[in-house]
Order: C-alpha cells, then structure tokens, then sequence
C-alpha cells in the first residue's frame, strides 16, 4: 500500500517516525518507513531506534549522495506501490496526516500536501526565513498555483515516479523539484493539491538562509546554461527578469550594485521584520554578478 521515504541528514528524526508510525498502524494498511542517512555525521545513532519499529528500517549512506540521487535510493528500496516522501525537518500536525494520503492510495497520482510554520515561533535569528516561509511556502490548497510541485512532501504512484525520477545529475543546492514537476507535466500528470500540511520546523538562521539562497540561485543559472533545460527560462520569474536586465545591457551595472549594496540589504534582511521585495532584489543582483563570474 504505502512506503514512507525520508531522506535525512543530520537531523533527529526519531519524533517524526514515532508519529508517523503510530498513525499508520491505526490505519490498519500494509505500510513501512525507510529513513536514509544521506552521509550524516551528527544523530545517526540517535535515529537508529528507528529500526526498532515495527515495519521499519534505518539505511546508513556512508557518503552524501546528493538530493536528488538519495530519493532515487529511497524509491528503489520501496516495496509498495505508492511513495510518499517528506523532509527529516518536518512535524506532524494533523492526526489524520496519513489516512489523508491513503484514500489516494488505489490509483496513480501526485499529490501535493503542503508546507506550514509554527505560528507560535518568532525568533529574530530565524525572521527571514519565517517571513518568506508563511508568505510565500504556507499557502492553502486552494491558494497554490495548480502546477506549484514541491518534495518537502507529497505522494506518488512508484510506476508514474519511475518513469521520471530525480535528475541525479543536478549537482548544488536547489531546483530539483523544479526539473522534477516539469517533466511530470510533460508527461500529462496532473497536481492534486490538498490540505494536508507538515509544519517545517528545521529553520535556518537568517546568514544560513542567504548562503542557501545564494547557492540555490547560482545552481539555478547554471542549470540553464547547459542548455537542457530551456523551459526554466519560462517558470522561473527569477531568471525571466534576469533576461530582461540582459537584453537591456543592465547586468553589469547590476552586477556592480550588488557589491555596493550587499552589507546594507544583509543587514536590512536580518531585522525582525524583513522586506521580501529587498529579498528579491538581493537575489536579482545576486545573479547578475554570478553571470559575470562563472
């Protein structure tokens, strides 16, 4: 019936499959878990407890294979017909997380659950990842663009995941999940969006989240530089005005301001409040100064 796949990398894991499998065992289905240490160094004998579950299993990785290639991993230990995939930094919210992904467990699809934030956190250190997260990530079923894929968690049928599969030769952080919807829409696959969040709750500090943003947005254009992947051109808004500053003849004047401005927009980022236009506009100078460096 259902494998549930969690890639994990040094992070504790062990609250997250005690929920999970609790409420799966009182969905009386044919269920396991499988976590994947994708090359961690820190809580791996922690997270061991989790093969003491019943219908569970811990799989070490001595190495770290990458995103992309660990839930390729994870699809191929699967034995059951339907994957559903979450982060490690993820919590449960609901009582009725799993049943609701079971009642789409008797035939193909994709769906997505969705992301939500602890209303009750509101540390400064984590203020701009909260602030992009609840604008910008934790949006009803209702509210999310049809075609919005993301992997924080969603289910899939094992034989529609098998006729994609993670690009295992994307390298850097970020954009798999980008690749990944796009070529299931290629495919003809439809996104069934659904109210069924795990609250994220594995946050960056706001100097974490600007390095990670920063790596994400280089990944990004080189990723379309290969030239494999035209269609980026069109779904990412990022790089569709990075075209525009470019036909313009703006990029290194852009470029040039990033250096001028980087310490004041790090700093107005990191105030309790932080202004997501700024962080946009850091990300757009960002990737004009990355094209003339790569």
């Amino acid at each position: 019936m259902l494998s549930i796949l969690i890639p994990t990398y040094n992070y504790n894991i062990t609250r997250l499959v005690a929920d999970l499998h609790q409420q799966a065992i009182d969905s009386y289905v044919d269920f396991e878990i499988i976590v994947m240490e994708d090359g961690s160094k820190l809580y791996v004998e922690e997270n061991k407890i989790v093969a003491d579950f019943e219908f569970c299993r811990h799989i070490v990785l001595e190495n770290n294979i990458g995103r992309s290639a660990v839930r390729n991993k994870l699809a191929d230990e699967a034995n059951y017909g339907h994957l559903l995939f979450m982060d490690c930094d993820a919590e449960v919210s609901s009582e009725h997380f799993v049943e609701k992904y079971i009642s789409f467990c008797r035939e193909e699809c994709v769906v997505i659950g969705g992301t939500a934030y602890d209303p009750n956190e509101n540390n400064k250190a984590y203020s701009l990842r909260l602030k992009y997260g609840r604008e910008r990530e934790a949006r009803t079923a209702i509210e999310r663009d049809k075609n919005n894929f993301a992997t924080f968690n969603f289910l899939i049928s094992a034989s529609i995941f098998n006729r994609v599969r993670f690009d295992e030769t994307i390298r850097g952080y970020g954009h798999e999940d980008m690749l990944f919807g796009h070529q299931l829409h290629q495919l003809g696959y439809e996104f069934i969006q659904i109210e069924n969040p795990l609250i994220h709750e594995g946050l960056d500090d706001n100097e974490t989240f600007l390095k990670k943003t920063e790596e994400g947005t280089r990944n990004l254009f080189l990723l379309s530089q290969t030239g494999r992947y035209p269609f980026l051109m069109d779904e990412s808004k990022l790089l569709h005005m990075f075209i525009r500053i470019n036909k313009l003849k703006l990029t290194r004047l852009f470029a040039l301001k990033f250096d001028i401005l980087k310490s004041i927009l790090v700093k107005q980022l990191c105030v309790e409040s932080p202004s997501l236009l700024l962080y946009d506009l850091y990300k757009i100078l960002f990737l004009c100064k990355t094209s003339l460096t790569k």
